[in-house]
């Protein structure tokens, strides 16, 4: 979309002058006239005029979730310090290391300089900014009271971040073996197996069936179809499950019984039972509406199952019932879950019930990643020594008849 310099006056006479994109000028222009200014010039951006030139490749680069935790607490001690709305938004955009949120920073910047409202101009950019995150500064604007929006948000979104960056260390050492065990079982299989078949050949012996086994494998890898048909199926295998899980049928499935895996499932329901407290707990606290809190959280969960636990459980409370009962009914909620939010909706402190209940779950998910960690790491070892072992074994087998073979020979 271009981008457009345009001089208008607004209602006391005062010159305003500002950059806002547009589909052409005529549309800049109603757009201006609606928002009550009279517009004097409107022309297009060039290169003259400074427009940078637009990096193709900066569609592909992530926003990460610590980039925006840092924009969001940086704008709200702005906020708080009474800079103006259009000031933050040119500071931040030079502050700002990320090239992608620099220029989506202009971008809305230009838009509010237009006339349209802040949360208004990030729905431009739904991809980078969530419903929670538009939903949070909107309800910041309505109240008044932005700047306290924006450090919820920004202690919301640093939270989030200390839970994945936990998971992501709780997974690095078990990921680590699984890859060096690969290297290390593909380099045995494709590279020293083949010699000992040579070795084999040569004696004619027996192979007893661990070997064939062993040999057969070997074979298979180390052919050009084998190959083939193990790296192109991996592949293949990854992108179709992405594709699938990307559907709204593939996502339901997906988030259905991951909930349901030994171990890792108790994990992944309670990360969603601590998303959906702290999510509302926050929601509720910067002042949304219960209803379009609760369709705020469904959104952001990212968990299929869960949505359409808190769909159903909003459209029950739009009807007068209280929030405990309908969660209860579902099942997916921990009776403790469901007490603290009753009691908090009897009290008139739901905010801060859902607030408790999120630090616990928080510390308990901490918990069970460390006693994950603890008894993956032995796990792994073993099952890296059993493949190892069961390889070693196979070769020395053959090897021992044809020493046995060799020794009869010379008596």
């Amino acid at each position: 979309m271009p981008t457009f310099a345009y001089v208008a006056k607004d209602k006391a006479g005062k010159i305003i002058r500002g950059r806002a994109e547009a589909d052409n000028e005529k549309v800049l222009q109603k757009r201006l006239q609606d928002s009550g200014y009279w517009v004097q010039q409107v022309a297009k951006e060039g290169a003259r005029a400074g427009e940078k030139r637009k990096n193709p490749f900066l569609a592909f680069k992530k926003v990460k979730l610590k980039d925006k935790s840092i924009f969001c607490r940086q704008f709200a001690t702005m906020i708080n310090a009474g800079v103006s709305l259009v000031r933050c938004l040119s500071v931040l955009e030079r502050q700002t290391v990320n090239s992608r949120l620099k220029d989506i920073i202009r971008n809305v910047q230009n838009r509010v300089e237009g006339g349209e409202t802040l949360s208004r101009a990030l729905m431009y950019h739904n991809n980078v900014f969530d419903n929670l995150f538009i939903g949070l500064v909107r309800a910041g604007e309505v109240g008044g009271v932005l700047d306290e929006t924006l450090d919820r948000l920004s202690t919301f979104l640093e939270g989030d971040l200390r839970l994945k960056q936990k998971i992501k260390a709780a997974m690095t050492y078990p990921v680590l073996v699984i890859i060096v065990a690969f290297v290390i079982v593909t380099g045995l299989v494709t590279f020293i197996v083949p010699k000992f078949i040579d070795i084999f050949k040569d004696f004619n012996v027996e192979m007893p069936a661990m070997t064939q086994i062993l040999i057969n494998t070997s074979k298979f890898m180390t052919s050009q179809k084998g190959a083939s048909i193990l790296i192109f199926g991996s592949i293949g295998s990854v992108i179709l499950f992405k594709k699938f899980i990307k559907t709204k049928f593939g996502k339901r499935l997906f988030d259905k019984y991951k909930m349901k895996v030994p171990i890792f499932g108790k994990l992944s329901h309670n990360i969603a039972v601590a998303r959906f407290c702290r999510t509302l707990s926050t929601l509720l606290t910067s002042g949304v509406p219960i209803l379009q809190a609760m369709e705020t959280v469904a959104n952001a969960i990212d968990n299929e199952t869960f949505t359409d636990v808190i769909m159903g459980a909003r459209a029950r409370i739009r009807e007068g019932d209280p929030i405990g009962e309908p969660l209860e009914k579902s099942g997916m909620f921990p009776p403790m879950v469901v007490q603290m939010i009753s009691i908090g909706e009897e009290t008139g402190a739901l905010d801060q019930m859902l607030g408790k209940v999120a630090d616990f779950y928080e510390t308990e998910v901490e918990m069970q990643l460390q006693s994950l960690a603890a008894a993956l790491e032995p796990l792994l070892i073993v099952g890296l020594g059993f493949v190892v072992g069961f390889i070693v074994i196979a070769l020395f087998m053959p090897l021992i008849a044809i020493v046995s073979q060799l020794s009869g020979g010379n008596e």
